[in-house]
């Protein structure tokens, strides 16, 4: 048994649809020990009769956040579905908390479940919390053979995901739609997403998703094909884009200055390379901003906000408002000017990558090469083309890249 006299004032406790059921002996104790209990409404109607004061937890949730601070000279619970820390509130939570104020009392996560009744091995699976989030960041693990255990807002999200499958050519794949995990009202039914979906599913709901058909896996090396991008032209080339990424060398967690965004194709791919990833993007032309914004949603990517104006211009309005990069690439608006603020702006340690086509912008990172050292690129392509009745190279314009790390 637990020392409730030493226990933190507030505990986070697992719970699901079987109530008490499944509660650990500390977990029980700690329940029936409390002397006020939050809860959303479906935690709330599981639970038995307590001497406990009961109170449902608001939406949105962070109006609640308030309420349970207020309450730190009383021992409380605060129901959380599963593992707290598993896609729920506890890192939410613990971040406006001391260490020593709380504990977490996890129960199985939706996940667990979810695997245990499909029979998938849990650490084989992806496992994603889509039900705050929009549907599209799935596009990333959409892959042949691949299986996703998906958890949802509500039964609306179900056919929300089917019909994105269905767009994206994966209306192939098979769908187990798992309701009320662990509960009386346990369900589980599996049809194919381009099938007709049932119209009674219910809150709370979890997919478990086996991916097929023809639609194209994004691979996990840089340099996506031109055409997953729309664009109007103004778009770093597949090739050149994978020695860019390369020389960017994005790391988990980095955040990323896109300068001359375009398309947008080297944020999203800075993106692609872990969840955690962030970039500021730069483009003065609006309808371009609007292009780059629609293409991380369609490639499924968080954490890209567009900046519309001169890159040089909000900076200097920024007045140091904006985080610090790990990393930048300029890929338009190269200029004297510009490189000049981001020298005297970034701090060390920071890697810049610039690319130049024109002969001016080629001398100007040659002469910043030799002052400021680095490493100087000439890449040069050509394509097979037809010449005539035959075929012959035709060549790209080439491309003069600076890698320097300031």
């Amino acid at each position: 048994m637990t020392d409730l006299d030493d226990a933190p004032w507030l505990t986070l406790l697992g719970w699901g649809e079987g109530g008490t059921e499944g509660l650990t002996a500390a977990s029980r104790e700690a329940l029936e020990a409390a002397e006020l209990v939050f809860g959303a409404r479906r935690h709330l109607r599981l639970l038995p009769p307590l001497a406990a004061e009961v109170r449902e937890w608001p939406v949105p949730f962070a109006e609640g956040i308030p309420r349970l601070l207020a309450e730190r000279d009383r021992r409380v619970v605060m129901l959380v579905s599963g593992d707290p820390f598993w896609f729920g509130a506890g890192a939410t939570l613990a971040r406006h908390l001391l260490t020593a104020e709380w504990r977490a009392l996890p129960a199985p996560s939706t996940f667990s479940l979810a695997a245990g009744r499909l029979g998938w091995p849990l650490e084989a699976c992806t496992c994603l919390g889509l039900h705050a989030q929009p549907l599209t960041r799935i596009r990333p693990y959409l892959q042949q053979n691949r299986h996703l255990l998906v958890l949802l807002r509500d039964g609306n999200a179900v056919h929300g995901l089917a019909d994105l499958l269905v767009h994206l050519r994966f209306g192939a794949s098979r769908l187990h739609v798992l309701e009320a995990l662990g509960g009386d009202d346990e369900r589980i039914r599996s049809m194919r997403a381009d099938a007709a979906l049932p119209d009674d599913i219910a809150h709370p709901v979890a997919v478990g998703l086996e991916v097929a058909g023809e639609g194209p896996a994004l691979p996990l090396t840089p340099g996506l094909a031109d055409a997953l991008f729309e664009h109007d032209g103004q778009i770093t080339k597949q090739a050149v884009r994978a020695m860019t990424l390369a020389a960017l060398a994005p790391a988990a967690g980095e955040r990323l200055w896109d300068i001359g965004a375009g398309s947008g194709s080297i944020a999203i791919e800075w993106l692609l390379v872990h969840p955690e990833n962030k970039v500021v993007a730069f483009e003065r032309d609006a309808e371009r901003a609007a292009r780059a914004r629609r293409n991380a949603d369609n490639l499924g990517v968080d954490w890209l906000e567009v900046v519309e104006g001169d890159a040089l211009d909000v900076l200097n309005q920024a007045q140091g408002d904006l985080p610090p990069p790990d990393a930048v690439f300029i890929g338009g608006g190269l200029s004297d000017t510009l490189l000049e603020a981001l020298w005297q702006r970034l701090p060390p340690g920071v890697r810049l990558v610039a690319n130049a086509v024109t002969l001016e912008s080629e001398a100007l990172l040659s002469e910043w090469q030799r002052r400021a050292g680095g490493e100087l690129l000439r890449i040069e392509l050509a394509s097979a083309a037809p010449l005539g009745n035959r075929r012959g190279w035709k060549a790209s314009y080439p491309i003069v890249q600076w890698r320097v790390t300031r």
